[in-house]
C-alpha cells in the first residue's frame, strides 16, 4: 500500500495547499512535499522486487491489486507495483518535486496556493504513470499529467504562455490518441487469449505468440502497425526529432520550477513507456526496425545538439540539450543488450538530475539579472560563485565528465550499443559519441561568455548571490549527480535485474552470442 500512500499524500497535499492562503502556501507545500520524499526513499531502501513486472516470474514490490469493473470481456483492475525500472523513476519524481517547490519561492509571486496545489497533482499523476500495471489505470494517470502542466504553463508562464500551453496540450493529446489506437489494436488482436487490460497479461500473451489477425491483417502486420502507432505517440512526449517543436516553446515560457519537472520527469514518461510497451511487448518488431530506430536516435542526438549550439537564450540551450540527451536513451533501447537497456534507463535518471540542475541554475541567474541571453551578461562567477559553480558542475555532467552521473549513463549506452547485434551498430555508436563534442562546444561557449571574464550586465538590477532557499536545490542535485556517478550500482543494480528478463525471453532474438560474451567480459552479465 506504500504506492497508494505516496499518491494519497500528494493529493492530500494538493487539497491542503489549494485551501491555504498565499502567504504560507510555499512553505506549507515544501513541508508537505517532504512526506513523499521520505516514503519513496524508504521504499527504495527496502525494495525487494525481482525481475521485470511485465514478464513471467517478475515479482513487483509494493504490489496492490483490486478488481474494479468489467467492460465487455475485459476485467479492469486497480493494479500497481514497482520493479527496478520504475522504482528509481518514482524516487526521482518525489525528489525533483520537492526541489522544484523550494525553488519556486522566489519566482512565483501570485496565486501561490493554486501553483503548489497543481504541482502536487502532477506529482501524484507521475507516480501513477510509473507504478500502474493495468492499462486503464495507467492511461488515466498518463492523461492526468497534462492537466496541471497545461495550467502551470498557461497561467504562470512568460509572455507567450498561452500559445506554448495550447501547443503542448495539442501535441501531446493527439499523440496519446494515436498511441491508444495502437495499443488497442494489440488488445483486439489477442482476442480471447486475454481477459483483462493488465499489462503483465498482455505482455506475456504477446511474447507467447498469441497475437492473431485483425480486420484481414496478419498478426505480424498488426504488430508492426501497433508498434509504429505507439512509438509515434511516445516519441512526441520524449520528444524525438522531428516531433520536438513543442518542447522549446514550453520550456522558454514555463516558470523555472515547471521546466525542472518537464525536463526532469515528464520527458521520461515517453522513454519509460517505449521501454514498457514497444521494446518489452513487441521485441521482434523493435529488432527488425533497429537500424531505422538507431538512425532516428542519432539524428535526435546530433540535430538537438546543433540546435542548442545556435541558441543565445540559456533556457533554450538547455531545452534543446534535452532533445539530444533523449536520443541517447532511444539508442540504448534499440541495442537490446544489458548495458543498452540498462544504460537507457540509467540515462533517464541521470538526465532528470542534470537537466533539473541546469534549469534551476538558469532560473536563479534570471531571478537576479532578469535576462537569460548569453550576450547580456558576463563575469557572473565573481558575483554568484555558488550558482555558477553548480552551473559548471551540471554542464560538465552533461558533457560526460568521469565520476558524474552523465558519464556513467553514456558509458553504459555506448558499450551496450557498440556490441549490439543489429547492422551498423558501431557506426551509429560512433556518430552518437560525436554528439558529446557538440555538447561540449555549446556549453563551454555559453559558460565562457556568460559567467567568466570581466563582469558585465545589460540590466540595471544588482547582481549578487541568491538566497539559501534558491541554492539548496542546486547543492542537493550536485551531490546526487556525483554520488550516482561514483556509485552507479545504487540504481544500476536494480535496473539490470529488471531489464535482464527482457533479454532472457530469447537471447538469440535480441543480441548475438558475441554481444553477450563481450558484456560478460566487462562484468555486466551474471
Amino acid at each position: 500500500m506504500l504506492i497508494e500512500v505516496l499518491i494519497a499524500a500528494c493529493l492530500l497535499g494538493a487539497a491542503i495547499t489549494f485551501l491555504a492562503p498565499d502567504r504560507v502556501a510555499g512553505r506549507l507545500a515544501f513541508a508537505i512535499s517532504l512526506v513523499p520524499v521520505v516514503v519513496s526513499v524508504y521504499m527504495y531502501a527496502v525494495f525487494d522486487g525481482t525481475g521485470n513486472v511485465l514478464l513471467q516470474g517478475g515479482q513487483p514490490a509494493f504490489e496492490t491489486y483490486a478488481e474494479w469493473l468489467r467492460v465487455g470481456s475485459y476485467q479492469l483492475a486497480y493494479h500497481t507495483g514497482l520493479d527496478g525500472i520504475s522504482m528509481p523513476l518514482v524516487a526521482l519524481s518525489t525528489i525533483l518535486t520537492t526541489l522544484a517547490i523550494l525553488s519556486a519561492w522566489t519566482p512565483i509571486g501570485e496565486r501561490q496556493s493554486q501553483f503548489y496545489g497543481l504541482m502536487f497533482v502532477m506529482e501524484a499523476s507521475l507516480i501513477g504513470v510509473f507504478a500502474a500495471l493495468d492499462f486503464f489505470v495507467w492511461f488515466v494517470f498518463w492523461e492526468a499529467v497534462l492537466i496541471p502542466m497545461y495550467f502551470l504553463i498557461g497561467v504562470w508562464g512568460g509572455p507567450r504562455r498561452k500559445y506554448a500551453a495550447i501547443k503542448f496540450f495539442i501535441y501531446t493529446n493527439v499523440a496519446s490518441l494515436v498511441m491508444f489506437v495502437g495499443f488497442f489494436s494489440l488488445v483486439f488482436g489477442l482476442g480471447d487469449s486475454i481477459s483483462s487490460l493488465g499489462l503483465p497479461e498482455i505482455a506475456q500473451a504477446l511474447n507467447a505468440g498469441q497475437l492473431g489477425s485483425l480486420y484481414g491483417l496478419s498478426g505480424n502486420a498488426v504488430a508492426l502497425i501497433a508498434f509504429a502507432l505507439m512509438f509515434f505517440g511516445f516519441a512526441v512526449k520524449v520528444p524525438v526529432v522531428p516531433l520536438h517543436t513543442w518542447l522549446p516553446d514550453a520550456h522558454v515560457e514555463a516558470p523555472t520550477p515547471v521546466s525542472v519537472m518537464l525536463a526532469g520527469v515528464l520527458l521520461k514518461m515517453g522513454t519509460y513507456a517505449m521501454l514498457r510497451f514497444n521494446f518489452t511487448m513487441l521485441p521482434e518488431v523493435a529488432t527488425a526496425l533497429a537500424p531505422v530506430l538507431a538512425a532516428l536516435a542519432v539524428v535526435s542526438v546530433i540535430y538537438g545538439a546543433l540546435l542548442a549550439l545556435a541558441q543565445q537564450d540559456l533556457k533554450r540551450i538547455v531545452a534543446y540539450s534535452s532533445v539530444s540527451s533523449m536520443g541517447y536513451v532511444i539508442l540504448g533501447l534499440v541495442a537490446y543488450t544489458v548495458y543498452g537497456l540498462g544504460g537507457a534507463t540509467f540515462q533517464m535518471i541521470s538526465h532528470g538530475l542534470i537537466s533539473g540542475l541546469l534549469f534551476l541554475c538558469v532560473g536563479v541567474i534570471y531571478n537576479t539579472t532578469h535576462t537569460r541571453m548569453v550576450g547580456d551578461m558576463s563575469g557572473l562567477a565573481d558575483r554568484m560563485p555558488v550558482t555558477v559553480g553548480a552551473l559548471v558542475a551540471g554542464s560538465f555532467a552533461y558533457m560526460g565528465l568521469p565520476l558524474m552521473a552523465g558519464f556513467a549513463a553514456e558509458f553504459f549506452i555506448f558499450v551496450g550499443t557498440f556490441n549490439a547485434g543489429f547492422a551498423g551498430a558501431p557506426v551509429f555508436t560512433a556518430l552518437a559519441m560525436f554528439g558529446i563534442v557538440i555538447v561540449a562546444g555549446y556549453l563551454l561557449f555559453a559558460l565562457q561568455r556568460s559567467v567568466f571574464g570581466e563582469f558585465f550586465s545589460a540590466t540595471d538590477y544588482p547582481v549578487r548571490e541568491a538566497g539559501v532557499h534558491d541554492l539548496v536545490p542546486l547543492v542537493v542535485l550536485v551531490v546526487l549527480i556525483v554520488v550516482l556517478g561514483t556509485a552507479p550500482d545504487i540504481a544500476f543494480a536494480m535496473i539490470r535485474d529488471a531489464v535482464g528478463p527482457i533479454l532472457d525471453l530469447d537471447a538469440a532474438r535480441y543480441a548475438s552470442v558475441e554481444t553477450l560474451n563481450a558484456l560478460s567480459a566487462l562484468g555486466g552479465v551474471q
